[in-house]
């Protein structure tokens, strides 16, 4: 761990209900992509660190599961994982949706805020989506339910106010040691982004008919014997049901053909070389209710 004389760091969480934008905004922030995204609610699973360095700071940001009532075990992860995590930051991003009106899942977050004596920023996030003069109701919405440190409309598509919103951040850190070196985005191990990324790519082609019962097992990652550049990724994606086996797999492999070679360009741009992925389908049902298949598929509470 580095020691700079006025360098500050800090750990800052990106909290908010599923769907606002957070894991856009983190892959915004760190300028490559580390937190898989889609339009449908609740894609991330584990906390994920990206970290951010610059000349006097260095931020470590937490995306959160989006906080839900949870319907099954794997929700109670999700969720546990979230209120952990306001525990051991500096800093807490609460995001919100422009576009969406204030609901009980805002309300029921800002009433876990309330104890806490860590600074909360209010993030709304889409502001391209809406019309300035509507920006001003939200914000005195929010107002008048809890205090913020600070209000901070932005765009984290399009990157507007993001630049503001990091230099405001700056300015609430500690002094404290550079935690991860420069050149390092993220604290999860290669392996865990690639499952992600492939993930990613089954809930975007396989849209409403394949839900959230997919979790994706790297089996093996090694660099080819012959060619240092070349790497070979082994991984099976597991769902719940033999019709969802049917769905990914595709008419004559042709879904699993498309899901692979979308996910091979991002894993190539990960890693930086030639990759050949292979990927298998298997049903192993229930397993979001069943703790020791939770536990084989990476979602561990002693971690968190």
């Amino acid at each position: 761990m580095q020691e700079n004389k006025g360098f500050k760091s800090g750990f800052i969480s990106i909290i908010g209900r599923p769907n606002v934008g957070k894991s856009t905004f983190l892959n915004r922030v760190i300028g490559q992509k580390i937190a898989i995204m889609s339009d449908k609610p609740q894609t991330t699973r584990n906390k994920i660190q990206g970290v951010l360095t610059r000349e006097n700071s260095q931020m470590i940001f937490i995306d959160t599961p989006g906080i839900h009532k949870p319907k099954h075990k794997l929700g109670e992860f999700m969720v546990k994982v979230s209120k952990n995590t306001l525990r051991e930051v500096d800093l807490i991003l609460f995001m919100v949706n422009a576009e969406e009106k204030l609901g009980k899942g805002d309300e029921y977050i800002m009433e876990m805020l309330q104890d806490t004596d860590t600074p909360v920023f209010l993030v709304i996030n889409k502001i391209d989506k809406i019309h300035p003069d509507d920006l001003l109701k939200i914000i005195d919405e929010y107002r008048g339910r809890m205090d913020f440190a600070e209000v901070v409309p932005i765009s984290a598509l399009e990157g507007n106010n993001v630049e503001r919103l990091l230099e405001t951040i700056e300015k609430y850190l500690p002094e404290g040691p550079q935690y991860y070196p420069r050149d390092q985005v993220t604290d999860h191990p290669e392996r865990f982004i690639i499952s992600e990324l492939i993930r990613e790519k089954v809930l975007l082609l396989t849209r409403e008919e394949v839900p959230h019962s997919v979790a994706v097992v790297i089996d093996q990652i090694r660099r080819d014997e012959k060619n240092e550049n070349v790497v070979h990724v082994m991984a099976t994606i597991m769902v719940e049901r033999d019709s969802q086996k049917g769905i990914i797999i595709g008419k004559g492999g042709s879904m699993l053909k498309e899901i692979g070679t979308l996910a091979r360009r991002d894993i190539e741009m990960l890693l930086g070389s030639k990759v050949y992925l292979e990927l298998w389908v298997k049903v192993q049902k229930d397993w979001r209710n069943k703790i020791t298949y939770l536990r084989d598929f990476g979602y561990r509470e002693d971690e968190y």
